[in-house]
């Protein structure tokens, strides 16, 4: 896998380089690999945490005002050293004493436990709060062997906050030990992840599979299962930890959908929509709730559900102010309000259906077809130097065609009008605003009754410069226009010249066809396909195709 390094070797020092300089309010210490607050840590109760890299922004992400002290960063999935945590608690531990938040790891409880150990003999007051809230591990080990895992941070925030109120080294400690001991946490994989230097994933997964309950070291889950919907997903892992945690209806709760490192926000969202209407239909009230990368495994795909039962005393810890930069905010949430869209204007009496309307109602439906029929092709060609859309976006702006009510076929510019409507509510992206301004421009210039052809002519032409003032494109830009602009004007010039309307169309066509092959040969100026350059020359534009398409389709 490729990924944006130097020597995996100093992976881990540069990147706590580049935070240190990216957050004024944090220091890096001269010799080792641990990130403290700018300034010292000050006087009370200091709070450190850390483990191995790899889990950005964990764990120096949460060094500031209202969390952490100090963050210490060992290899990639590798705790850090003993004398790396000691040299922490030197760094910002006094009189006052310091908590260090271990996850549930050999590699962090023994050397965490031994650089506490030698803190005391030095005079600092030190106390461990181990945290293992994975409750995917529930049928497999006894609870104090469950693994540390995204709950950590939570753990972080009220111990910080306890911290910054005063608290004496032992209560802040035991806030900190409750808060672990009452979440659950779980988490789902949808892929592996490579460690720097390793070249390859931890593990591989079939199009069709995922790991449920993983840690966060890149290691597999506690059972391979069939993908499902995120839904569907988080059904399963909320009911394990509602179960494994013993809550009940009327229980308090806050909520952290933590993603793995490789979730885009899209889906973090979607899955927390579910995770709240669960907890909410469990009779759970949520108090709080939170969604991001927050405690990652590299770029692995994938999410995990975090839920903390709270009372007013953890909730104010939850709520209390904090610097620390990766710390997602105060959480508050309200139930989901939809507001009322506008009403539409109102669209008057309904006229009686005259020849134009049925005429429109035949040709349209005819190009609807045509464009359901072409619809692989035209994705084909717009997966080539656009974003694939095209042929889905044609298909559903046919469907909402057949869809318009048989009073929207009156004449012909109702007809256009409603038309354009139909393709604007239906067809995203830019296809939907230019085919939407063509039609309601050439609604306005057509007459009532029956347009003559010249009428139809103007109609066309007019559509046409909507596109062109709509998207600033001119013919030769590789655009719809390199199609729509010869056809128009060929159109109108045929007619002007004497040629019976169904020649003249038939000419049309042909312009629109060659226009729509020449524009393979252009360089793109506008669109996506401008991005790619050159690189675009061979591949019709996607667009113009579409139009030849529904062109030749009005022959009749």
């Amino acid at each position: 896998m490729k990924k944006l390094l130097n020597d995996p070797r100093h992976v881990v020092r540069e990147m706590l380089e580049g935070l240190a300089d990216l957050n004024p309010g944090q220091a890096l210490l001269e010799a080792e690999d641990v990130i403290v607050r700018a300034g010292g840590g000050g006087a009370g109760v200091a709070v450190l945490s850390g483990g191995g890299a790899g889990h950005e922004p964990a764990h120096a992400g949460y060094v500031g005002e209202g969390m952490l002290h100090a963050a210490i960063s060992g290899d990639v999935f590798t705790s850090p050293s003993t004398d790396a945590v000691l040299a922490a608690i030197r760094a910002v531990g006094g009189p006052d004493g310091a908590v260090l938040v271990v996850k549930n790891y050999t590699g962090d409880r023994l050397n965490f436990g031994l650089a506490a150990e030698l803190a005391r003999a030095e005079g600092i007051p030190a106390e461990i709060v181990v945290v293992a809230d994975d409750v995917a591990l529930r049928d497999t080990v006894e609870p104090g062997r469950r693994r540390g895992i995204a709950g950590t941070v939570l753990v972080h925030k009220v111990a910080g906050a306890a911290a910054a109120a005063g608290l004496p080294l032992e209560q802040v400690a035991a806030e900190a030990r409750a808060a672990a001991e009452a979440m659950g946490t779980m988490g789902v994989a949808l892929g592996a992840c490579t460690v720097p230097g390793a070249g390859r994933p931890g593990f591989t997964l079939g199009e069709d599979e995922a790991e449920l309950g993983l840690g966060i070291h890149g290691e597999q889950g506690v059972k391979r299962v069939a993908l499902q919907t995120a839904d569907a997903l988080v059904e399963e892992i909320l009911g394990t930890i509602i179960e494994d945690r013993g809550l009940k209806r009327g229980d308090r709760v806050v909520l952290l959908v933590n993603g793995l490192g490789g979730t885009p926000p899209m889906e973090l969202a979607v899955v927390a929509r579910q995770a709240m209407a669960v907890l909410r239909r469990a009779g759970l009230m949520v108090e709080r709730a939170w969604t991001g990368n927050l405690l990652t495994a590299l770029e692995m795909p994938g999410m995990s559900l975090t839920v903390l039962p709270v009372d007013d005393a953890r909730l104010a810890r939850l709520d209390a102010p904090s610097a620390a930069p990766a710390w997602p905010g105060n959480g508050r949430i309200a139930g989901r309000q939809v507001v009322a869209a506008p009403a539409a204007p109102a669209e008057g009496t309904a006229r009686p259906q005259q020849a134009s309307g049925r005429l429109v109602k035949r040709a349209v439906l005819a190009a609807a077809a045509a464009l359901e029929g072409a619809e692989t092709r035209l994705t084909e060609l717009d997966s080539a130097t656009g974003d694939g859309d095209l042929g889905i976006s044609m298909a559903r702006g046919a469907a909402a065609i057949r869809a318009l009510p048989e009073s929207a076929w009156a004449d012909a510019p109702m007809a256009l009008h409603r038309v354009g409507e139909a393709l604007r509510r239906a067809i995203g992206g830019s296809s939907g605003p230019f085919y939407a301004t063509a039609l309601l421009r050439a609604a306005r210039v057509l007459p009532e009754g029956e347009p003559k052809p010249g009428e139809w002519a103007a109609a066309f032409q007019a559509a046409v410069a909507a596109v062109s003032e709509l998207g600033g494109a001119r013919p030769g830009d590789r655009t719809m226009l390199d199609a729509l602009h010869p056809a128009a004007e060929v159109f109108a010039s045929a007619l002007a010249a004497g040629t019976q309307p169904k020649a003249a169309w038939e000419e049309a066509v042909r312009a629109g066809e060659e226009g729509a092959r020449t524009t393979g040969s252009m360089k793109p100026r506008l669109g996506r396909a401008a991005y790619l350059g050159d690189r675009a020359i061979g591949h019709p534009d996607a667009g113009a195709a579409a139009v030849a398409i529904w062109l030749a389709a009005l022959k009749e």
